[in-house]
Parts: C-alpha cells; structure tokens; sequence
C-alpha cells in the first residue's frame, strides 16, 4: 500500500538479462491465474484497495482506457492471484512501454490487497510476472516504474533481480528523480537500494 507520508520521489529499476529469477511458491490456497473477461473490476479493486487510485470507478476508467484495447493481449499478461474463494486478491501484468521509440518489456500495476500482504504474495507475482514476461519476450532489460511511497514494495522488486537505474532516457519525460529516490530510501533505512 503507498506510504504517502512519506516524500515523493520516481525511481525506475530494470532487471538484466539473464539474471536468475528466484523461486517465490504461492502459500497453500492460493493459486495464479489468468485476466478473462469481468477481470477488469478485480483489476480495479485490488489496485484502489493499495490507493493507487481514488475510487474503483477511476481505475476501471484507466484499465479500459490503457488495457482494454488489447484485450487478447490481456489474457496472457495480465496475472492474478486467487484465494482458496477464488477472489482475486494480487496482480502484476507483463507489459510493454514506448521508450525513445522502442517498446521494452515494462512489468505494470503490481498490488496485494492489504489484508494478505505480509504473507509473500507479492514476491510470488513478481517472480510470476517475471517468469511470464521471460516466456513472452524472452531475455531481456525488463522495467518496472515506482516510486517511494511504495518503498516497502522496492525490496520486493530487488529480491526478483530488479535494481534501481539512472538510464538518463527514462528520466527524460519524467525528471530525473534517481538520486532524490534514493536519499529518501536511504532515510528509511533502505540501504542497499543502489544501482547497478
């Protein structure tokens, strides 16, 4: 869940090619699956339930908007984890993202709903993610955008091999945000969150 007490700094993290993805395995229970469709107000739950957005209705609006579009595209990247309920309760989506006019493996919208994070579910969809995006796209730079309000989440991304990166053409749009990023990850007591 964003921590937004605390200051707001971008940070960008890639895992290198090759580098081995670890071995997360779901708790009893829990299963992984695929999006399909109605799976867009899972999507939209889990991620107002980690404040990533305002209300339900403003995630949906994003998810049609940005996703939708390339529904068979969907079914295939975009990864849930259910409970023994079969309630959708995790989500990270294999995707890509437009860089300096190259379309680059990008893992988007990892969330655990609040009530079952604790329980390593987050390290289990993104070594999921992962593996899926390897599977997909095959070995290669995949990139992930945070921030540090989800500070807590940063050493989740670094146990799946991603680090934080000062690649100056991901800060171009965005600010170079780096090393503020990593002061106030620092002040937190996230030392060991240094780029590559």
């Amino acid at each position: 869940m964003l921590d937004r007490s605390v200051p707001y700094a971008g940070l960008f993290m890639r895992r290198r090619a090759g580098t081995p993805i670890p071995e997360f395995p779901l708790p009893d229970g829990f299963s992984f699956a695929f999006f399909s469709d109605g799976c867009e107000k899972d999507w939209a739950r889990i991620e107002t339930s980690v404040l990533e957005f305002e209300s339900e209705f403003a995630a949906l609006l994003f998810f049609k908007e940005n996703f939708m579009p390339y529904a068979e595209e969907l079914n295939r990247r975009c990864l849930f984890i259910e409970n023994a309920e079969g309630e959708k309760i995790a989500t990270a989506t294999a995707w890509w993202a437009h860089v300096d006019g190259r379309r680059r493996p990008w893992v988007h919208w990892v969330g655990v709903v609040p009530a079952y994070q604790g329980m390593g579910l987050g390290k289990a969809v993104m070594a999921g993610v992962t593996k899926l995006m390897v599977l997909l796209e095959g070995e290669a730079a995949i990139y992930l955008k945070t921030q540090t309000w989800s500070y807590r989440a940063i050493g989740v991304y670094k146990e799946c091999g991603y680090l934080p990166t000062d690649e100056k053409i991901l800060y171009k749009a965005h600010g170079n945000t780096f090393k503020k990023a990593l002061r106030i990850l620092k002040r937190l007591g996230r030392k060991g969150l240094y780029r590559e």
